[in-house]
């Protein structure tokens, strides 16, 4: 063999042992999720398979009045708030139950099970858990569902594998993948559609008053828009909706919301709940413990900048919500608070758009607030001091906007 040859052959079986070496061990993680709708209850079975790695200890935070039912392979200790579970080192199951209902405020239900359907976050029903796994070990998972009968559909917010008969779970930056967002299943009608690879999925309840077209209209104007100021969309939203009882509003999820059937797309003040919720989505910023403001403001600011970006509502339109935001604010002193709603979060959206007018005018046009947005992707909790220290990256300087009263030092 030629001495170039050699060393080649050499050079790549090194590179191959190495990221060998460089690859985290892994085991498998299945989901099974059923529902009796005459119990009002959901079934789950989670299997842990051992590959290279393998998990020695899973401990679930659990809701003492929704969990319960636990037995599995291997050992279980059982405590009111905590579940602790050790599978054999070749694998095995635990499985569980959890009561589907949930009330929001009184007569609005969050989570809700019919005959017909089942709408809840999945990451309520498979609780938060820490995982203790030699040499760093990460899972690779799916999310399967075994429906009762006339249940014919099912959707989370994630995309459907034929090849595995269900949902490969892959959350970024996560060792331990569990089902995080909205879902639905049961006797549901979708409209689904791509918008540059992001997949739509709008579903509700069938004979119910969600408008799935005019919800899927929304989406398809204001997306782009929402791309351009982020920077990307997330690889699938599912839009899940249904009329009372269930809770009158928006929430958003991991690659998910939920909306009320009778929430309107545009409200009257130039807002859009669902435009709202769908920065949320997108964006992932939450404010830190007292910077609740920094999140709802941003949600709130674009709702009415993406509605105009799109042409959705006009330039004048858009002023008369700024102004309407301005005037409802007007009494707020101080921004800082656990949660942000109403005149707060009001008070805020002016903030943000004086904000976008100061780095508007201080780079002569060639930057704005997604540029600020964009430096404050994927940094977790967003606080006042990481607000300001992305602001003055954008302009160059501290940003006149943010040294103000209404946020404490």
């Amino acid at each position: 063999m030629p001495a170039a040859c050699s060393r080649f052959l050499l050079l790549s079986l090194s590179l191959l042992a190495f990221a060998a070496l460089a690859a985290p061990p892994t085991y498998r993680v299945d989901y099974l999720v059923g529902f009796e709708p005459d119990t009002g209850e959901a079934t789950v079975a989670l299997t842990v398979e051992p590959g290279s790695g393998y998990p020695q200890r899973l401990r679930f935070s659990i809701d003492p009045e929704r969990h319960h039912g636990f037995d599995g392979d291997g050992r279980l200790a059982i405590e009111p708030a905590e579940v602790t579970w050790r599978p054999p080192r070749d694998g095995g199951a635990l499985r569980f139950r959890y009561r589907v209902d949930r009330l929001r405020d009184p007569g609005e239900y969050a989570a809700r099970m019919t005959e017909a359907w089942a709408l809840l976050r999945i990451d309520r029903l498979i609780p938060p858990v820490a995982v203790l796994a030699p040499n760093q070990a990460v899972s690779e998972a799916t999310l399967r569902f075994a429906l009762p009968p006339g249940w014919s559909n099912v959707d989370v917010g994630y995309r459907f594998d034929p090849a595995l008969g269900g949902f490969p779970i892959r959350n970024a930056g996560r060792r331990f993948q569990r089902p995080l967002g909205w879902m639905i299943a049961g006797q549901v009608g979708t409209r689904r559609e791509f918008i540059d690879d992001m997949e739509v999925s709008v579903a509700a309840p069938k004979g119910d008053g969600l408008r799935r077209n005019d919800v899927l209209a929304v989406v398809n104007s204001s997306a782009p828009a929402l791309r351009d100021a982020l920077g990307r969309l997330p690889d699938k939203l599912l839009i899940v909706g249904a009329g009372d009882p269930m809770w009158r509003g928006g929430l958003s999820g991991p690659n998910s919301l939920f909306l009320h059937a009778d929430r309107p797309l545009v409200s009257e003040n130039g807002t859009s709940t669902l435009v709202h919720e769908m920065f949320h989505v997108s964006s992932r910023i939450r404010g830190a413990r007292a910077d609740d403001w920094i999140a709802e403001g941003l949600a709130e600011f674009y709702s009415i900048e993406l509605l105009r970006r799109s042409g959705l509502i006009s330039e004048s339109r858009a002023d008369k919500a700024f102004g309407w935001m301005a005037n409802h604010g007007r009494s707020i002193r101080a921004l800082q608070a656990r949660n942000s709603a109403g005149p707060r979060t009001a008070r805020a959206v002016t903030l943000f758009k004086a904000l976008d007018d100061e780095i508007r005018r201080r780079t002569d046009e060639r930057r704005d607030l997604d540029d600020v947005v964009q430096r404050l992707l994927d940094r977790g909790r967003v606080s006042t001091a990481m607000l300001r220290a992305a602001a003055a990256d954008v302009i160059g300087a501290p940003a006149a906007a943010l040294q103000t009263p209404l946020l404490a030092d």
